[in-house]
């Protein structure tokens, strides 16, 4: 029986029982490490022995200002762990600095009072001081221009910062090859702007913009130069499993520490597969399948497994619905995805359409595989995002049969797509 993360709750199924060629699990081995201390003992461990930096202790002195970047709602980042013990280092050295805590929620929706108190406690949201980003109002800064031409424009109240010091976690991503680290400033708390020029239809488009690569990633590059021309002094990111628990921290420089981080991360969660004709994944459960377009992460983990004109059978409680309006009205409006995708690449970079770069890596799973999506999002926006829709596993694998015209099809299952780099030449 195998259990896929399904909201906050699971989804399970027998493989053994069906007549399908099961090839057996893709899951990362982070689920099943035993880190050698506990989550609070781990995160003390990196926040006291920083990788490229001075202690933390050490660079908050004399700093008046200081700028905490938090992790929005979507992300499972433990704040509730990470956030104390970060303020703690910095009052028991510099207990008159004036700190804010800037939650980055990049271009997504503004993060609600209710998921602040969920995600740090009801203490922390009465007496800090919590501002919530927002990539079009907030008052910016432009700091020049990216390497890749264009402007970076950032949150003023992190650049006014004497110390500037950001959270995060470090899991696979989809184009930008790792999530954490340089992340919490674009596109963490860049402006609209910024963020669609980094996320152009020409660098979704380049080979080296995909899971678990970030050398010659233009996305990538364009991030670690804001993170620097921002100042950001000090990260502190985790690891964690399944359970969403930290198994593995790191702290110190954003490049040096991050780098660490993800070299761990690989160790456990880069894997190897023969191409399926069918894979079925989740999207990692509650936070990140809270809508569709989040859901689009677990797909691209399983278009490196799957045949071409195979089908993927994605798993995502999708209680949000479609989770973009852009990305739901470029679907429901255009069922051609070859007119999409040339669409996308005939954009100029600066007018790079608000989640175009969500919608074309959809669009390029959607021409590679069928997609089956089992979820709780309303039938009629499944199907108008090219997604054929299906309310248990057992209907989804039926439904994946007919498809292919296969009884004896091989299935390969990813329960944890966010969680995989999947390695595969997949020319099947």
């Amino acid at each position: 029986m195998i259990r896929f993360p399904y909201g906050r709750d699971f989804l399970e199924y027998d493989f053994h029982k069906s007549n399908l060629r099961f090839m057996g699990v893709l899951e990362s081995a982070l689920h099943t490490y035993v880190p050698p201390h506990s989550q609070d003992e781990l995160i003390r461990n990196a926040i006291s022995n920083p990788i490229g930096t001075p202690p933390l202790s050490e660079l908050v002195r004399g700093k008046r200002n200081i700028v905490l970047i938090a992790s929005d709602h979507t992300r499972p980042v433990p704040s509730k762990l990470i956030m104390p013990q970060l303020l703690a280092e910095i009052r028991c050295e510099n207990p008159n600095a004036e700190i804010t805590i800037l939650i980055a929620p990049g271009c997504h929706r503004r993060t609600t009072d209710d998921e602040i108190i969920e995600k740090f406690g009801q203490k922390f949201f009465e007496t800090e001081n919590i501002i919530v980003h927002d990539c079009d109002n907030s008052e910016f800064v432009n700091l020049g221009k990216l390497p890749s031409g264009g402007d970076l424009v950032l949150n003023k109240i992190a650049i006014d910062a004497d110390l500037l010091i950001a959270e995060g976690f470090i899991e696979p991503h989809f184009f930008a090859g790792f999530s954490g680290g340089r992340k919490s400033i674009l596109p963490g708390i860049a402006s609209r702007e910024t963020v669609i020029y980094n996320h152009n239809a020409r660098f979704i488009a380049d080979d080296h913009t995909r899971t678990g690569i970030l050398q010659q990633n233009p996305i990538h590059t364009d991030m670690i130069f804001a993170a620097r021309k921002a100042k950001l002094a000090f990260i502190c990111n985790v690891v964690i499993n399944s359970q969403k628990e930290v198994i593995h921290a790191v702290a110190g420089d954003c490049e040096q520490a991050h780098v660490a981080g993800c070299e761990f991360l690989c160790k456990y969660c880069m894997l190897d597969a023969i191409p399926a004709d069918i894979v079925i994944t989740s999207n990692g459960g509650y936070p990140l399948d809270q809508n569709i377009y989040q859901a689009v992460k677990c797909m691209a983990a399983a278009e490196a497994a799957v045949k071409k004109n195979g089908v993927i059978i994605a798993i995502a409680k999708s209680n949000d619905g479609h989770g973009s309006y852009h990305f739901h009205k470029t679907f429901a409006d255009e069922k051609n995805l070859d007119n999409l995708l040339k669409k996308f690449m005939e954009t100029p970079n600066s007018k790079t359409l608000v989640d175009q770069w969500q919608s074309q890596i959809f669009a390029r799973v959607l021409k590679h595989a069928t997609v089956i999506y089992i979820s709780d999002a309303p039938e009629q926006i499944v199907r108008e995002l090219h997604l054929i829709p299906a309310k248990s596993i057992a209907e989804a694998i039926t439904e994946a049969v007919k498809i292919l015209n296969n009884p004896n099809a091989t299935i390969t299952a990813i329960p944890d797509g966010v969680s995989v780099i999947i390695n595969t030449q997949n020319k099947t």
